[in-house]
């Protein structure tokens, strides 16, 4: 383990009879650090989660935390934080009550436990509901104290399962910057789990994307989205353009239509993926487009989405759908139906191997 990690995986696999819900996962969190792991239901990373918070035992492999066997302590021992979607709180508590549990277990003195919960409220920006009971909050207040309780004996990881869930948009979007500034202020490690992407994006240091039991890629939500290493991922992170064909001579080729992208090399079969910002369109009877757009495909235009400051179109060519999104300045003059020409820079697309996803 390096300096600055604080939990190492490495082997982690949990197995049911036949069915792997984890195979063999490495992954080092860093001290500090924002880890979101993503993914869709059942690949993986509420299994990893449970495991970490001592909720489930391994089936092989092994977990440290600062240096420390995780297996050999139970869930209690571990003295991590865990945060779920449905609250959890103690309806005849009060706020604060439900807030000092922790404290109480671990038999801190009383004048430190007031103290320590005031800390913990304030940070949440709920000391003026101190006295209130969980029926007379909102969710979002339920939410903030679930994440004070977890958080008021200072934890050395946090751990929350798909916490705002339950919570309507709106909401959900302001409880994302309140826990962005929550781990500011804190300073500990955030391991968190969710299958929203825009939230991952949001919230992450790093995201570790889960597929079918192993993590396709760790890394930044830049890192992620502009050189995605698999087809899942390109495809999981936001959205793109993927045209898929036989490799020849390093292009993706369909017919008489070759495409390139800067990538793998020595495949059968390849994929060109370019984000919808990178690609251009333009009419194909009168095309304007950037000299170094170079790759460029006829297609039809199947929808148009007005998206503000923004306009998304939608083209089917010969190597698949298009999707398109220039801003409002730069639409074009055209019709569902109509002819145009889809072209992109070497530069601005991925090539990955063509692995059927």
């Amino acid at each position: 383990m390096t300096a600055e990690t604080i939990l190492d995986l490495n082997g982690l696999s949990k197995i049911y009879g036949e069915a792997i819900a984890l195979n063999e996962i490495d992954l080092e969190v860093k001290e500090g650090e924002f880890l979101t792991f993503l993914g869709p239901s059942g690949s993986g990373k509420t299994t990893t989660l449970n495991l970490i918070a001592g909720f489930l035992e391994p089936s092989s492999g092994s977990m440290m935390l600062n240096g420390t066997p995780l297996e050999k302590l139970r869930a209690h021992e571990r003295n991590l934080g865990v945060v779920f979607q449905h609250y959890a709180l103690f309806p005849h508590m009060t706020v604060s009550d439900n807030v000092a549990y922790p404290l109480k277990q671990r038999k801190i003195a009383k004048a430190e436990r007031e103290r320590l919960v005031a800390e913990a409220l304030e940070m949440v920006r709920l000391s003026q509901y101190a006295d209130r009971f969980p029926k007379q909050l909102s969710g979002g207040q339920q939410q903030r104290v679930a994440l004070a309780r977890a958080v008021v004996y200072r934890p050395p990881i946090l751990l929350m399962d798909e916490p705002l869930g339950a919570l309507d948009k709106k909401l959900r979007e302001w409880l994302q910057l309140e826990l962005r500034r929550i781990h500011r202020e804190l300073g500990s490690t955030f391991i968190y789990v969710t299958h929203d992407q825009e939230e991952a994006l949001v919230l992450s240091d790093r995201i570790a994307v889960f597929n079918e039991g192993r993590i396709e890629q760790i890394g930044s939500a830049h890192e992620l989205y502009a050189a995605p290493k698999t087809l899942f991922v390109a495809k999981f992170i936001g959205e793109s353009s993927v045209f898929k064909g036989t490799m020849v001579d390093g292009m993706v080729s369909v017919g008489d239509l070759k495409v390139a992208g800067v990538g793998s090399v020595g495949i059968d079969r390849g994929a060109v993926v370019v984000r919808p910002e990178k690609l251009e369109v333009a009419d194909a009877a009168d095309p304007v487009l950037s000299a170094e757009a170079t790759n460029r495909v006829p297609g039809t235009i199947e929808d148009i989405v007005f998206l503000g400051s923004a306009v998304k179109y939608n083209v089917t060519t010969a190597l698949g759908e298009a999707v398109v999104r220039v801003s409002e300045e730069r639409a074009l003059d055209a019709k569902i139906g109509d002819a145009v020409v889809v072209a992109w820079r070497t530069a601005d697309a991925v090539m990955l191997p063509d692995d059927g996803s």
